[in-house]
C-alpha cells in the first residue's frame, strides 16, 4: 500500500513514505519529536535560552566533520541537530534574536553561507527561509534551512519534470517563456538579473516568485547580491501590507543535469500570527507540498494501545 525509503540522518533515521495508489508522500523524522515543538509555549527571548543567541551558539550548536562552522559575515553555519533531510543545514542570520530590518550584508552572508554548506554535496538542494513562529519557525532567532536529497521534493520534482518536457516539445526552456509571458501580462515586480513576479497560481497568500537565469547551486554564488537586495525590497513590499511572517524556499535542479529547468524562488506571505504558539505548517507543507511528521503511524498504533486499554 506504500514504499518507504529509509536513510540515516543526524543521530537518527528518516523515513520517506510514498502511497503507492496516489502517489501523495511524506517525511518521517521522530528525533524531531524530542525537541517538544508540539506544545503551545510562547516564542522565546534571548533571556529564555534560545540556541543561537550570544554564547549558546557554540554550546549547543553542533560543528561539521572537520570540527568548523561555516562563518561569513555574522552568520554561523552547521549541521542541524534534528534533520529532516539527508543533508541538513542551518544558517543563522544575525547575532539580534528579533530583528525587523536585515542589511543586504546581512542576507548576501547568510545566503552564502547556506551556498557553501550545500555546495559538493550530490542531489537536490534547496534553501529555506521560515519567518516567525506564525510561519512555523520554531525558534523566533532568524535563521535558515538547506536541504539536499537524492530526490526533488513533490514540487520540485513537478517543475523539473513539466521543464522537460516542455522543451522537448516546444524546443525552448520555459523560464524564457514564462519571463515574457509575464512581463506582458503585467504582474512583473523587478526585472533585472533575476526576474520577480506575481505568481498567476499562487500556492499561498500574496505568493512572489523569482526566476533565477541558472539551474543549479552552483550558478547561485555570482548572483547572491542581487538575490540579497531583491528580497529585501520583496520582504519592505510585505510590510507595506502589514505582514511580517513568511516561507520562503529556493529550489535548485541536481548538478549535472540539463533539464531545461529555471532555479526558482517562492516566497509567501502568512497571515494571522499568534504570539502564544508556533504554526504546524512550515516551508515543508507549504511550498515543497511534503509534510515533516514527527510521529511514526505504527508508534501512533502503540500509543493508542497503551493509552486506551
Amino acid at each position: 500500500m506504500f514504499t518507504e525509503r529509509v536513510v540515516e540522518a543526524g543521530e537518527g533515521r528518516l523515513h520517506f513514505r510514498r502511497e503507492t495508489l496516489t502517489g501523495l508522500s511524506c517525511r518521517i523524522s521522530p528525533e524531531r519529536s524530542r525537541r517538544g515543538i508540539d506544545q503551545s509555549a510562547r516564542p522565546g527571548s534571548p533571556s529564555d535560552g534560545c540556541p543561537f543567541c550570544g554564547g549558546s551558539l557554540t554550546s549547543a550548536t553542533p560543528c561539521f566533520a572537520d570540527g568548523k562552522r561555516i562563518l561569513v559575515g555574522e552568520s554561523v553555519t552547521f549541521p542541524n541537530l534534528y534533520p529532516f533531510a539527508e543533508w541538513h543545514t542551518v544558517t543563522v542570520i544575525s547575532r539580534e534574536h528579533r530583528v525587523s530590518t536585515f542589511s543586504p550584508g546581512q542576507l548576501a552572508d547568510a545566503f552564502t553561507g547556506q551556498w557553501e554548506s550545500l555546495s559538493g554535496h550530490d542531489g537536490y538542494a534547496s534553501i529555506n527561509w521560515n519567518f516567525l513562529p506564525s510561519a512555523g519557525a520554531s525558534l523566533a532567532h532568524p535563521h535558515l534551512q538547506g536541504l539536499v536529497d537524492s530526490r526533488p521534493s513533490p514540487l520540485a520534482a513537478r517543475y523539473i519534470a513539466g521543464t522537460a518536457e516542455y522543451r522537448r516539445e516546444h524546443g525552448r526552456r520555459y523560464g524564457e517563456d514564462l519571463r515574457k509571458a509575464e512581463g506582458d501580462a503585467g504582474r512583473t515586480l523587478m526585472d533585472g538579473a533575476i526576474f520577480w513576479h506575481a505568481s498567476p497560481v499562487p500556492l499561498g497568500e500574496k505568493e512572489i516568485r523569482g526566476v533565477l537565469p541558472v539551474s543549479h547551486l552552483s550558478g547561485f554564488r555570482p548572483l547572491v547580491d542581487d538575490f540579497a537586495s531583491d528580497l529585501l525590497q520583496i520582504l519592505a513590499f510585505y510590510r507595506e501590507l502589514g505582514t511580517r511572517a513568511f516561507n520562503l524556499s529556493l529550489f535548485f535542479d541536481r548538478e549535472g543535469c540539463d533539464t531545461g529547468f529555471s532555479a526558482f524562488c517562492s516566497i509567501i506571505a502568512r497571515i494571522n500570527p499568534n504570539v502564544n504558539s508556533m504554526s504546524d505548517s512550515s516551508f515543508m507543507e507549504r511550498l515543497h507540498l511534503e509534510p515533516v511528521i514527527l510521529t511514526l503511524p505504527e508508534d501512533l498504533a502503540g500509543m493508542y494501545r497503551e493509552k486506551m486499554g
